[in-house]
């Protein structure tokens, strides 16, 4: 992966460069300064990404593209060692019901994206998801402080705490995470400016070209529908007839993934050790599904959930986690190898989305049912 990073010259080469050229001018012009990016419509996330980016300056003796990747190797090495200790802790504490498969999988599938991995920032978030979920059984207020701040990150995180056990742990969890959002927000509230100005760039989001909805397009493009591909808000996205109903469309099946999983929170009655772990990575997974933005780096969130549910042999969702390893493959043959033929909608183009997203799908499906059947 770090030779790949280095190199950069598989089919899209822009993958290093989003660290230099896009986080770097973050950095430079408005972090450094104490400001969020004002009036820019790249920058849409929550204002804890600011501390990320912030943090390879706490490496001064390496440049900010080499210090960046220096910390997502580290949190890479944290991500490994804790799956790693959370499948022995859970075989030696719970009769045998620990695995390394999580691990393994983690080692396995993450460099089947490539390079990516190396220049996003999704790692280092994924590492706090990781721990949250990790810390939730044994230390709740730790778990739910941690996917606090994760969730001020990239706001996903919070999903980590939709499977916590009834009682004692769901309300110290929630509360923890409550008062670690809350308190980072007021920090940077007081030491930054426009800490809240990415949200005026969310609404106006399209469809990107790997978004379930984007596949919809591309296949109308091959029957000949007259939409075009552009470069707007940080992503290849269509424009054209239709384009504003299957946004609406995904925010509708946004809507109703949240109410089914508020559903079956509410009737859920059965918990093991492993249910936690499924209902974050059936979450994160239908809302990913349904997202008019399925960007290739959210693969590394699916990777890391799965991996957390497969360190518990009591796990319902072995399938839905293992059919990350195959998406995880599509999805560096679509990014970057073979870009240029999925923005284009060629036939091997219109292929790699359709069966990329059809087996995210299908996971997301799965996911749901077993999760339902294992605890409703």
């Amino acid at each position: 992966m770090l030779v790949l990073l280095a190199v950069d010259h598989l089919g899209d080469t822009g993958v290093a460069g989003e660290v230099d050229g896009l986080y770097r001018g973050w950095y430079e012009q408005w972090l450094a300064r104490g400001a969020f990016p004002a009036d820019d419509v790249t920058w849409q996330y929550p204002p804890g990404a600011g501390l990320v980016l912030l943090s390879p300056g706490a490496l001064p003796f390496l440049s900010y593209f080499h210090a960046f990747v220096a910390l997502v190797l580290a949190a890479d090495a944290v991500i490994t060692v804790a799956l790693a200790r959370a499948g022995r802790g859970a075989a030696a504490g719970s009769g045998g019901t620990g695995s390394a498969a999580g691990a393994w999988l983690w080692v396995a599938a993450l460099p089947l994206l490539l390079n990516l991995p190396l220049a996003r920032y999704d790692v280092l978030v994924t590492a706090v998801a990781v721990l949250a979920l990790l810390a939730l059984r044994h230390r709740p207020l730790t778990g739910g402080a941690l996917a606090g701040l994760g969730a001020m990150i990239k706001v996903w995180p919070v999903l980590t705490l939709l499977g916590t056990p009834r009682g004692r742990t769901t309300k110290e969890a929630w509360t923890a995470a409550l008062a670690a959002a809350t308190g980072l927000l007021a920090v940077l509230v007081v030491l930054f400016d426009n800490t809240l100005g990415f949200l005026r760039q969310q609404g106006a989001r399209g469809v990107q070209i790997e978004s379930l909805g984007g596949t919809v397009l591309q296949l109308a493009r091959r029957a000949g529908w007259d939409g075009r591909v552009v470069y707007q808000y940080g992503a290849m996205e269509f424009t054209g007839p239709y384009v504003s109903s299957v946004a609406r469309l995904a925010l509708a099946l946004t809507a109703a993934a949240f109410c089914w999983l508020l559903l079956w929170r509410v009737r859920a009655r059965r918990w093991n050790a492993a249910t936690p772990f499924d209902a974050a990575f059936a979450a994160v997974l239908l809302f990913t599904v349904v997202s008019r933005v399925i960007s290739p780096q959210y693969l590394v969130w699916l990777i890391g959930l799965a991996a957390v549910c497969l360190t518990s042999r009591e796990t319902v969702l072995r399938p839905a986690a293992l059919l990350m390893v195959p998406a995880a493959a599509l999805s560096a043959l679509a990014y970057p190898l073979h870009y240029d033929d999925v923005i284009a909608a060629t036939p091997l183009g219109c292929a790699l989305m359709v069966v990329r997203n059809a087996l995210l799908l299908t996971a997301a499906v799965l996911a749901c049912r077993r999760l339902w059947r294992a605890t409703v």
